[in-house]
């Protein structure tokens, strides 16, 4: 657990607002290996890419023992630190989360509030809160301080945050209870007005994840916003199905 523990904290270390960690999320060992070759200090899996590289659909729907066998495969690949997208835990509690992940060599998670049981639905604050502080009374039980980035789905429902000021002070209302409840990083998935990125990172006052979008701001925009970490989620998984793409394109 040494090594791990060395893992999470250097991986806490590299949340730093106005110089975010940048993770183009992988799926497998080969693009793994990749990323740590073009020089970048840790690993992100998608979890939308690592369950259809799996033959499943995104939501949940990939079994839990075969995710974390592929983040494992992941982690065995690089000689960095791993931080997981696991949707939202595929149904297993605390204490079977934290020890599939340390099993897997994996240091971080990322846990999204989506209820995956309910039509578009979102957990409750209070229960999500308690999800995350079980899962870091987990995870301190273990020995690993496992950094956890808690995902803030209530922008997915509603498109431009902008027209909905009642959102926007929702999912702030809802990252200052996970940072309470021992988050370390909140994720306001798809929120990329700039002006809105920089007010809700000042109104959460703690590390934030943004999701990089080609026609959002920049990475060093964002780091300038106060940014302190940039996902590109899909993003790589998408360019890859796009080259394949064209290269069957030319041989037909």
């Amino acid at each position: 657990m040494s090594k791990l523990a060395a893992h999470a904290e250097t991986l806490r270390a590299l949340h730093q607002r106005g110089n975010p960690l940048v993770l183009p999320n992988v799926w497998d060992a080969a693009t793994a290996g990749l990323v740590a070759e073009a020089g970048f200090p840790v690993v992100a899996t998608s979890s939308h890419a690592v369950a259809e590289s799996l033959g499943f659909p995104d939501g949940e729907k990939a079994p839990a023992d075969e995710v974390f066998a592929a983040v494992g495969r992941v982690a065995k690949a690089v000689d960095l630190p791993v931080t997981a997208d696991v949707e939202a835990g595929y149904g297993l509690d605390a204490e079977q989360l934290v020890a599939a992940l340390l099993e897997a060599g994996a240091v971080g998670i990322n846990l999204e509030d989506t209820d995956h049981t309910a039509a578009d639905g979102l957990r409750q604050p209070a229960w999500q809160a308690e999800r995350l502080a079980n899962i870091r009374k987990a995870a301190d039980a273990a020995g690993v301080p496992v950094v956890i980035n808690a995902r803030v789905d209530v922008f997915i429902r509603t498109g431009d945050a902008a027209m909905h000021a009642d959102v926007f002070a929702e999912a702030v209302e809802r990252a200052k209870r996970y940072l309470d409840a021992g988050a370390d990083c909140v994720y306001p998935i798809v929120l990329s007005d700039p002006e809105l990125i920089a007010e809700f990172v000042r109104q959460v006052d703690a590390p934030v994840n943004i999701m990089f979008k080609p026609t959002g701001p920049t990475a060093s925009e964002l780091g300038a916003l106060g940014v302190a970490r940039i996902s590109l989620a899909t993003g790589v998984w998408r360019a890859s199905l796009q080259a394949v793409r064209d290269v069957l394109a030319g041989l037909r």
